[in-house]
This record gives structure tokens, C-alpha cells and sequence, in this order.
């Protein structure tokens, strides 16, 4: 599996008002994991806010935000849903949909100032969001006996503080499971780091290597 950077996701719902000569644009940004989630999420603001004069979208899906869509919703072509999208791809994240809706204030912007309007709503509630951070990690476990479980899970705790990687919860039985998921690059370090700490006691099992999210 190759393990190149990921772009990152939001933790929660966003919502931002910004008004510009007398227009408002009030814009919803939420995490999604499909486009047709998304699309469930625009169809609820566009019932919810129905007295709204336009009602423009962007969404981004996918591990790789290989899925895109933009719509305009009958403002002018190119100045709302293209502008809207073009943020979300310049600050690289990902299963996120942005709905901005619009009351007209009676005042015209142009096209410039639509453009300049939808990508500042976008971009200003991107601002407000918590970023979730993605991954690839490696799945690592290691079968301790239960009176050596509280002094591996204090290496486990050291060793996460300083590499990249997380402390998975840990499974009980006959014996301690005990795990972390770790960066591919660095499973061959934590081997080592486990078995200079064991005398060679202890050797971990490797399993998958998943895509993990991370709040910030």
C-alpha cells in the first residue's frame, strides 16, 4: 500500500454568516463520507433555509478527494460553485460538502465580487472548523502477560509521544493485549525499541495498515 500524505477533514458541522452590501451569505459546512450524504445534507438547508434566493454548493469526497461536484444555482456560471470548490481544494480537504445560501440585499456585486464573495464565505468558515488529520498507520499489537501489562502500556504511552502514532485500547484475556497503530516507516523502530526493552521477550504482531483520523 503506498502511504502518501492525505488531505485532512473537519471534525463537526461550521456555520458562518458574511454580509456583503446587504447580501447575506450564510454558509454550512459539514463532514460527510459519501456524495450521497452530502447530497442529504444540501437538500435538508435548501427545505431548511427555503426562503433563501440561491442555495450554492460544493463537496469534496474521498480518501483521495477524488470525487468533486460544484453548483451555481443559478447565479452567473463560474461565480459561485467553482470559486466555492477551488477553496476546499487549495486548503486540501476532503468528505466535506459546503452549502452557502444567499439573500439577495438588492445591490449587485458582478461577477468579481461573487466570486470574491462565495470563495471568502467557504474559506472563513474552513477557518472556524476543528481540522480531523489523516493517515496511514499500521496496526501493531503485542501479547504481554498481565503482570508485565502496566509497565509495557507506560513504554507504549513514552514511545507515541515522540513518533508518529497512536495507543490502540487495549483487550484483556488469557493474556494482555496491548497495541498501537504506528507510520509504516517506523514499525521496524518500534520492534527494536520493544525488544531492547523486553531482552528479546517480546516481539509484536504486525496487521494492516489502515487510514486513521486524528483530530488536531
Amino acid at each position: 500500500m503506498t502511504t502518501h500524505p492525505l488531505p485532512s477533514t473537519i471534525a463537526q458541522v461550521v456555520e458562518h454568516e458574511l454580509v456583503i452590501k446587504k447580501s447575506v451569505f450564510l454558509t454550512h459546512l459539514a463532514p460527510v463520507r459519501s456524495v450521497e450524504e452530502a447530497e442529504d445534507v444540501i437538500a435538508r438547508i435548501r427545505k431548511q433555509r427555503w426562503d433563501a434566493r440561491h442555495h450554492c454548493t460544493a463537496l469534496v469526497v474521498g480518501v483521495d478527494a477524488d470525487r468533486q461536484r460544484s453548483s451555481d444555482d443559478g447565479e452567473p456560471a463560474g461565480t459561485a460553485g467553482v470559486p466555492m470548490l477551488e477553496v476546499l481544494r487549495r486548503r486540501e480537504v476532503t468528505d466535506v460538502v459546503a452549502v452557502v445560501s444567499r439573500w439577495f440585499g438588492g445591490i449587485l456585486l458582478g461577477a468579481g465580487g461573487l466570486v470574491r464573495a462565495y470563495g471568502s464565505a467557504v474559506s472563513e468558515t474552513l477557518d472556524l472548523a476543528r481540522p480531523v488529520h489523516r493517515s496511514f498507520l499500521t496496526r501493531v499489537s503485542i501479547e504481554v502477560p498481565h503482570a508485565d501489562a502496566g509497565r509495557i502500556t507506560a513504554f507504549l504511552h513514552q514511545w507515541v509521544a515522540t513518533h508518529d502514532a497512536v495507543v490502540d485500547q487495549p483487550t484483556y484475556g488469557a493474556a494482555a493485549v496491548l497495541g498501537v497503530r504506528v507510520a509504516p516507516a517506523l514499525v521496524p523502530a518500534f520492534a527494536a525499541d520493544l525488544a531492547a526493552l523486553s531482552g528479546g521477550a517480546l516481539a509484536p504482531r504486525i496487521g494492516a495498515t489502515e487510514v486513521v483520523d486524528r483530530p488536531a
